[in-house]
Parts: structure tokens; sequence; C-alpha cells
């Protein structure tokens, strides 16, 4: 298989950018330059959480682009982007920007800029240009009911793909700041019930134990207002500021509780390794199968009306090419029902040459053969 997407030189000795979903799983990358030139790239690291890939290129001189400012860009300022979409290399697209700070619902992390330019498979990767010629994000996803083009596409902050690039370049991977909690949106019912004057926020709902949160005192029903003085306008704003901070770094909230607000420190963590970034796509291949996995909450299992099984974060290898996807849920393999992840190791090491997965996906069930090799 074959797959493109566009990107744009960071740097003169052979530094560039894309998407990580452009790049991710692919065995051999290419990078064709306008002038035509063709070079094997190197994947330095792929952060899937904010969906940014490093890539690195043996060539010296290159052309390089501006970096801008995604923070100090206004709504309704002209944009243009430029990449190859349905393989029309170099195909530049003009609108206007459409708002800023999106949040969408599976990236937490990445505070989007809206745009109503023209983006199609293909663009992905490629840089947003303000008027100035500088880039303020890279083109990254549509939002879409038919598929195609809708008005509604969505960048990657200039400022957030930098942060990605140099934790990479510098250490392979990226670390993010974690406090081990659930939160929700604070509406107008919420505020009213807290006694708050307005609906700001974000509100607690679960706290995990042994977590920087549990272990600084926050509880679940606070409402945190603010991280280092920075206010916390609603819940979306709330991970993108911790991730930002580096893990064993304290950071002082201001948290609404009981009609009053009171100041908590917290020592940040560190989100786990595996759902943040890899080296060539290395977090997913974990044992024979491929697979990273996690059990179940008690909410999904609520969801799923009680099922047990093993929920599938991240695939590659073996897993991959036989179909297995992010977001299956592994119920069986080879008939024995499975609970655990230690479990499942145990029935893969003592399989031979293949086993048998029974997976659910969204409202259906289907075994999957994978050949182990």
């Amino acid at each position: 298989m074959r797959g493109q997407g566009s990107g744009f030189i960071l740097r003169d000795d052979g530094i560039v950018l894309t998407n990580a979903h452009v790049v991710d799983g692919a065995d051999e990358v290419m990078v064709k330059l306008t002038d035509k030139r063709e070079f094997k790239a190197k994947v330095l690291g792929v952060d899937k959480t904010s969906d940014v890939a490093v890539l690195k290129i043996e060539a010296k001189n290159l052309p390089t682009i501006k970096v801008g400012s995604a923070a100090n860009t206004r709504v309704g300022e002209w944009v243009l982007a430029i990449g190859s979409p349905f393989g029309f290399e170099n195909t530049a697209t003009a609108g206007i920007v459409s708002a800023k700070s999106r949040s969408l619902p599976d990236d937490n992390y990445v505070p989007f800029i809206q745009t109503d330019v023209a983006v199609n498979p293909g663009n992905s990767g490629g840089p947003l240009f303000n008027m100035a010629g500088e880039v303020i994000g890279i083109n990254s996803q549509i939002y879409s009911r038919s598929g195609g083009y809708q008005g509604l596409s969505f960048a990657i902050p200039i400022e957030v793909v930098m942060k990605v690039e140099e934790q990479i370049v510098k250490h392979g991977k990226v670390q993010r700041g974690r406090l081990g909690i659930a939160i929700q949106e604070v509406n107008q019912s919420l505020a009213d019930s807290f006694g708050m004057s307005k609906p700001t926020g974000a509100l607690v709902s679960s706290v995990e134990k042994d977590s920087p949160a549990g272990k600084a005192g926050l509880e679940p029903g606070d409402v945190i207002l603010s991280v280092n003085g920075k206010e916390i306008a609603g819940s979306s704003e709330l991970p993108p500021v911790i991730a930002d901070i580096a893990p064993g770094e304290s950071a002082k909230l201001q948290v609404w509780r009981k009609g009053g607000t009171r100041d908590v420190d917290v020592k940040v963590g560190a989100q786990k390794e595996e759902k943040v970034a890899s080296a060539g796509g290395k977090d997913v291949d974990q044992g024979r199968l491929g697979l990273a996995l996690r059990q179940l909450t008690p909410e999904e299992r609520r969801q799923m009306d009680g099922v047990k099984g093993l929920l599938v974060e991240s695939v590659g290898g073996a897993a991959a090419r036989a179909g297995i996807r992010s977001g299956d849920v592994v119920l069986s393999v080879n008939g024995e029902t499975v609970s655990s992840v230690e479990q499942l190791r145990r029935l893969v090491a003592k399989a031979a040459k293949r086993v048998a997965l029974l997976i659910q996906r969204e409202d259906s069930t289907l075994f999957v053969p994978i050949d182990l090799g």
C-alpha cells in the first residue's frame, strides 16, 4: 500500500515536519521536493497525541519556511494552505480563520485553528500560512458528514508543533504533564448548584488514587479556575495547559470548593509514554501481537452492557496486518475469555504460529486470525 501527504522544511539541514497519521505505520517514507528531488526520510519521532511527525532527510542548504504565531492570529484573517490534495502537487487554497482554540472530541491536547480553507486528502501535514508568508499551523483534518471538504478544516497551531519538534529532536520522545483526574464542563445548572457566579473552569468528576492530584488533595466536585495564574474558562482549556508543564514541576491551582476559592499546589506527573510518542512507531510493537492494551474502565463496561475484555489503544505489527484497529475490544484468545493483559500474554506465548482473537467492534463481534510468524 502507498499513501501520500504534505509537509514542509523547518530547517535547512533536512528537518521536515508533517502529520503523524501521514507516516504512521509506513515501512518507508520518501520526501519529494518542489524541484523534483526525492530523498528517503528517517522518522525521528511520531507524536500521535498532537498528530505531529518529525522527519530527517540527508540534504543541505534547503529552502525553509518562516515560523509565525498562531497565538497572535485573529479570527477573520486570511490564510493560505499549500499541499497535494488528491496528488495534485503544490496546490494553494485560501480562506479565513474561522475560530481559534477549538477543541475536538478525540484531541484534548491541541487547541486547533479552525479555517474554511479547502483541505482534502493529501493536504494533511502541509503548512498553513498567514498573509506575511509565515507558517502558523499544520493542516491536520476536516470535519465532514460526506467524507469530503465541507468548509470546516483544522490546523495544529505552530506553537504546539515547535514544542513537539524540540522534544523529539532532543529526546526522541515527548513528555507531557498529567494530574490524574477526569473533568467535565461546568454548565449554568452546575454553577448554580456550586454557588458560582458564572459557569467557568473545569469540574473534577473523579481523581485517580495515588495520582499527582490525589496526593495534592484535589477532590471530586472541585472546579479548577486557573493554573499558575492562567484562567481556565472551560474544561477543554485545562488538558493542554497541564500537558505543557514539565513532569516534576509544581503547579498552583486555584479551585472552587464548597462556596469559596482556595489554592492547591500540585507536583505534576508524567503521562504514560506509550500514549505519547515513539521513535519510528515502536510504542505499539508490544509482544508478538503488536498491541497496546488496557482493561476497560467500569464506565466503559457499563456502556458495553458489562462486557469484559481489553481495549486496543494502539496497534502495529502482526495485529495491524490482520486488520485489528484502535478502539477494538479483545474478548477472547483461541476461545478463552481474557480479562487481563498478563493473561493474554500467557495465552499468546503458548500459541504456535497463529491465534484467533474474538473482538468487539462497535455493535458487532468478529474473529480475527493473526499470523504470529
